[in-house]
């Protein structure tokens, strides 16, 4: 049967009041009702059309909303880097999977009510759902691509739209919406929906079980370590890891539990170590290339998480590094490319100071060293990111000058990329990374060359980062997003 729209009566949820609400955790709960009551309106319809039910209308359910009217210039707290706006006005975000999202809305619609004083208002937008997103969280719902079903998906639901989808918003380029209102968070629904799927997708885990503070590696050893530390952690219940999930959401609660290796792992395998209110650690594989890393970060950012960081394999490019040294970045030579169009080279990036020293004191406490002695395995200074794994191959003037004019002391096709992803997201970053060759010296990266000191620093790397990562959950909210992540005209919310 051919559905032509245009003839179609729209039929929606039935419409609800907006509603103010000056407690934070009543106004989470009435977001997850309204989404609720939009997902299950196009999910039913959906599911009796999948079973040969012939469409009667057009269906269409709306994202909720959330609405702040500030109307003083009262001065807010200066320290604080977020939970305010910075001028009279109507601000106003779109909300998805409310569910997902309960302790971060909580969090923040109660600092904007405690910062300006006045309520908030939850009702419903104009922004349809796409179909798509409302089944999402259905295992057992899949959206036909068009042309298998005997009408036009597009004619009867509506479909993700690119408009919506961007990030003119975290890039500084969104304009007021078209009622004026200025905008309240850093990303639309239809955006978050759209790398929630992505990240289900790219890592075989669902988003309920990423945690706040995300490590990415860039080798397969990492993770063996990852799962055995995670075993180890689950065996001593002081230190307050619940569970442990691999590729395909298989989680385990017990040390000795098995694990079943996926016959075909995804493109970026990823493991969570989960602890309450998501404060555990994420590890993520994102392989070798600049652009897997910014695919990793683009979608996980919608999680805000509290940090990321890079532990991974580098090229040393001095002569006094030896093969496992720590290099500990503060500051990117950005070769990569794959963010020029969204934040330019010339936009700096610069290194957070707690993020840095939550490394460098993790790096002592693994190491044993300290003061003038940690120098002996660890460097700090600029780490250059390219976009090609055989630049030794091509003619050394131009690249290697480069180098040396950057003070370059590390190399690699990651760490840049994430650091200035987390920049532009507003998620705090730091890199440390391993030596495993010596291009310029004549150490390739070729088997057999690893030492036993090499072997060691490897395996004492990721315990760094996750020490690390445990010092800076540590750290009040405040402290760890940092000032410096936000731009002139700055989004209320994290």
């Amino acid at each position: 049967m051919d559905t032509d729209s245009r003839f179609l009566p729209v039929e929606t949820p039935p419409s609800t009041p907006r509603a103010q609400f000056t407690d934070p955790a009543a106004a989470t709960a009435r977001l997850c009702e309204l989404y609720e009551e939009a997902t299950g309106f196009l999910q039913g319809h959906f599911t009796r059309l999948l079973a040969g039910e012939q469409p009667q209308a057009r269906y269409r359910a709306f994202y909720p909303e959330l609405r702040l009217t500030v109307t003083s210039h009262g001065k807010i707290d200066s320290r604080l880097s977020f939970g305010h706006v910075t001028d009279p006005g109507i601000y106003v975000a779109t909300i998805t999977r409310p569910d997902l999202f309960r302790n971060y809305l909580t969090e923040q619609i109660g600092l904007l009510i405690r910062n300006h004083g006045v309520p908030v208002t939850v009702g419903i937008s104009e922004t349809p759902m796409p179909v798509h997103f409302a089944v999402a969280t259905q295992n057992d719902l899949n959206v036909p691509q068009e042309g298998v079903l005997k009408f036009s998906l597009r004619d009867v639901f509506d479909v993700p739209e690119l408009n919506t989808m961007n990030d003119d918003i975290v890039n500084g380029v969104a304009a007021p919406m078209a009622d004026g209102s200025q905008h309240l968070a850093a990303f639309t629904a239809q955006r978050i929906d759209y790398s929630l799927a992505r990240l289900q997708h790219y890592t075989a885990t669902a988003a309920e079980h990423f945690q706040n503070f995300v490590l990415f590696t860039n080798y397969q050893f990492y993770v063996d370590e990852f799962e055995a530390f995670a075993r180890r952690a689950l065996a001593d219940p002081l230190l307050g890891y619940d569970s442990f999930v691999a590729p395909g959401n298989q989680e385990i609660s017990e040390p000795d539990a098995p694990l079943t290796p996926l016959a075909k792992l995804p493109q970026m395998p990823t493991y969570h170590l989960k602890r309450a209110n998501s404060q555990g650690i994420t590890l993520v594989n994102i392989g070798v290339g600049p652009s897997n890393a910014k695919t990793a970060t683009d979608h996980i950012a919608v999680l805000r998480p509290h940090a990321w960081l890079m532990v991974g394999h580098c090229a040393g490019l001095r002569n006094s590094q030896s093969l496992g040294d720590f290099v500990l970045a503060h500051a990117y030579l950005r070769e990569d490319h794959v963010l020029d169009d969204d934040l330019p080279v010339w936009v700096p990036i610069p290194p957070l100071a707690e993020v840095q020293v939550a490394l460098q004191e993790a790096v002592a406490e693994v190491t044993r060293l300290d003061g003038y002695e940690l120098k002996r395995v660890m460097r700090t200074g600029t780490v250059a990111t390219i976009d090609n794994r055989n630049w030794e191959l091509r003619d050394h003037s131009g690249p290697v000058h480069r180098l040396s004019l950057s003070r370059a002391v590390a190399l690699d096709m990651e760490s840049a990329t994430i650091a200035a992803n987390g920049f532009r997201f507003r998620v705090p970053y730091g890199t440390l990374l391993c030596v495993s060759d010596k291009p310029l010296h004549g150490e390739l990266k070729l088997p057999g060359m690893a030492t036993d000191f090499y072997r060691t620093q490897v395996a004492n790397h990721l315990l760094i980062g996750i020490r690390a990562m445990e010092k800076l959950r540590e750290m009040p909210l405040e402290r760890i997003h940092s000032r410096k992540l936000r731009s002139f005209s700055e989004t209320a919310f994290l």
